[in-house]
């Protein structure tokens, strides 16, 4: 047993949870959890595929310094693994569409995949170490973050960075075979680099889709800085300057258990089926409903949304506008749901037109309400209901008791599509392979190395 700094005995927090899976391997998570982290990496890399062209990802790239030998998706830049991290954390992040952990308000993969596939091209990893890192990272991060947040908290920092950050260190610890006293430094000074914060819902600023840039990228760092034999403050979660004591304002509990009783909160991750804000799925899913039953959206006189509290309080969700850029209106459940009502889909394309005189009517007859049934199943279910008040006094009402999340056939629909489109059909098919087969890939570095674009059809583009 390892003496803290207070000559107590007990054991950190940090170093409980390192202590906890340095013996894994992935023989002990059942297949369908297997499966899940294969899903989750998919649906990964189709949101980086078709977010390769937008404005954040490109700015991301443009600051990745050219050398190195680390993948940057749907390019043939190679980078150092911690700008290459950044820059595909960012396309990961560039939909809103990234998979979510709603106990801890979290992003998860958008962080831990990102740097483990930078790390994978770095040293010899395999696939089945690959997948484990990840199920580790993505426990790491949801049990601290189930213990750190609450409302309050998220309303002014991002919780994907306070919480991803030490769980892609403990991930990228575990992928390299560090030591319990590395990967508890390396979760130690992760965790100093938490942060993000939430004013960009209401400023209209792009700043949300480089918090996990800057949590991957971090991530790396800690983890090399800990191979390196950099020493990291073991009580940083639950010391009296540590994370709970800055962020929470009160005290870490004695223990953050990773997989108890065989658990893996990778499992209760879900795979958005929406591009917008996770809070503002369900709503949409249920104004979709009402939208098959609406003849004619000009007859709607007003609309009562009803989500949990936490819906309600989140930055941004609340919004009627005006919108400066289509993140607002993803942020927004008024205008997610408005868009849906008038459109009759859900789709990209909703957010692409945001002074549609149509859409911002309904957005301003829309009214948002916290409601107790809702709040008291948050945050096992994510349910929201919308009635629509039509003008001849008619109403339509759906309610869903949870989000309905994107199933596997949506997702590698999804991935074959945005994959097919960057990389051509035939590496696109072999990237889906490869990652298929993950568990007995000699080389994991492969996955990486088949997002990268030859040269020769980069040339061939641009002519």
């Amino acid at each position: 047993m390892t003496i803290g700094p207070t000559g107590s005995g007990k054991i950190s927090l940090a170093r409980q949870m390192a202590q906890s899976v340095l013996a894994l391997d992935l023989g002990d998570f059942g297949p369908e959890v297997v499966a899940k982290a294969k899903l989750c990496l998919l649906d990964f890399l189709s949101c980086a595929f078709e977010a390769g062209d937008h404005p954040w990802s490109r700015q991301a790239v443009a600051v990745a310094q050219a050398g190195g030998n680390a993948t940057i998706i749907g390019t043939s830049q190679l980078s150092s693994p911690a700008d290459a991290a950044f820059a595909n954390a960012v396309m990961g992040h560039g939909l809103v569409r990234e998979d979510m952990h709603a106990a801890s308000i979290a992003h998860h993969g958008v962080v831990i995949w990102p740097t483990l596939l930078a790390l994978s091209e770095q040293t010899q990893l395999h696939g089945a170490k690959l997948l484990a890192s990840a199920i580790i990272g993505y426990e790491t991060g949801a049990r601290i973050g189930r213990a750190l947040l609450t409302s309050d908290l998220a309303r002014l920092y991002r919780p994907t960075g306070l919480v991803a950050p030490p769980g892609a260190a403990l991930a990228g610890s575990f992928a390299l075979g560090l030591s319990e006293d590395q990967a508890t430094s390396a979760i130690a000074i992760a965790a100093n680099t938490s942060g993000g914060l939430n004013e960009w819902p209401h400023s209209g600023g792009s700043d949300m889709y480089f918090h996990p840039g800057f949590a991957a990228s971090n991530a790396i760092k800690s983890v090399g800085l800990a191979a390196a034999g950099a020493f990291g403050s073991e009580t940083i979660l639950e010391g009296e300057a540590g994370l709970f004591a800055a962020y929470r304002r009160q005290a870490a509990p004695d223990s953050i258990e990773l997989f108890p009783n065989g658990e893996s909160e990778i499992m209760a991750v879900y795979n958005k089926p929406v591009p917008a804000c996770n809070f503002a799925q369900t709503a949409a899913q249920a104004a979709l409903r009402v939208s098959h039953e609406l003849a004619n959206p000009d007859e709607i006189d007003r609309v009562v949304v009803r989500a949990p509290d936490a819906a309600v309080r989140y930055p941004g969700c609340d919004s009627k506008g005006p919108y400066r850029n289509a993140l607002q209106a993803k942020m927004s459940i008024p205008f997610s749901v408005a868009a849906t009502l008038a459109r009759g889909e859900i789709e990209e394309e909703n957010y692409s037109e945001l002074n549609d005189a149509d859409i911002v009517r309904l957005v301003a007859v829309t009214d948002l309400k916290a409601d107790a049934n809702f709040t008291a199943a948050f945050p096992g279910k994510q349910g929201a209901d919308v009635t629509v008040h039509l003008r001849g006094g008619r109403t339509i009402q759906h309610a869903l008791p949870d989000v309905i999340a994107a199933t596997p056939a949506d997702i590698l629909a999804r991935f074959r599509a945005a994959a097919s489109r960057v990389l051509g059909e035939d590496r696109a098919h072999g990237l889906e392979k490869l990652i298929d087969d993950c568990e007995r890939l000699g080389n994991a570095g492969a996955i990486a190395a088949q997002c990268r674009l030859e040269t020769e059809r980069v040339l061939r583009s641009a002519s």
